[in-house]
């Protein structure tokens, strides 16, 4: 069976042996399209891993900004480890850098409702769009309000 026909059937196998095929030198016996498509895949997961990491660190900085009298430790654990996350990210993908602010903006929705369902607010009491900058929510020392 050739690498391409073994995608299907067993895909650990399959990466185990285009790696090996790869290794040897023997690139045109591996599955190339297949290999293609995976590595597009592998920085689609780590833009999707990046974008829902912001929008989990907006979600709590918001209700940070709307509920003062509900500011916990735990909130403010869950900003902490959202913003490491983020900077280990880009420290491995430093190209990310450059669409935060577009991610940022593609994000604010999503956790404007993952916050309205959290507090129970109307969307009304959240601002209309990020009035942060990149630097400010990636800043472990700011916390809104």
């Amino acid at each position: 069976m050739n690498a391409a026909e073994l995608y299907d059937r067993d895909f650990a196998e399959w990466a185990m042996q285009n790696a090996e095929l790869l290794r040897s030198g023997r690139v045109a016996e591996a599955d190339l399209d297949h290999i293609a498509e995976e590595i597009e895949d592998m920085a689609k997961r780590e833009r999707r891993a990046m974008q829902s990491r912001l929008a989990r660190l907006i979600q709590h900085l918001l209700k940070w900004q709307v509920q003062p009298m509900k500011r916990s430790a735990n909130w403010q654990s869950t900003i902490a480890e959202q913003r490491f996350r983020i900077c280990k990210l880009l420290k491995e993908n430093p190209s990310f850098r450059q669409e935060l602010a577009n991610w940022i903006d593609e994000e604010y929705e999503h956790a404007v409702h993952m916050a309205t369902l959290d507090t129970g607010f109307e969307r009304e009491r959240f601002p209309s769009s990020w009035t942060y900058t990149v630097e400010q929510t990636l800043d472990q020392g700011f916390l809104p309000g």
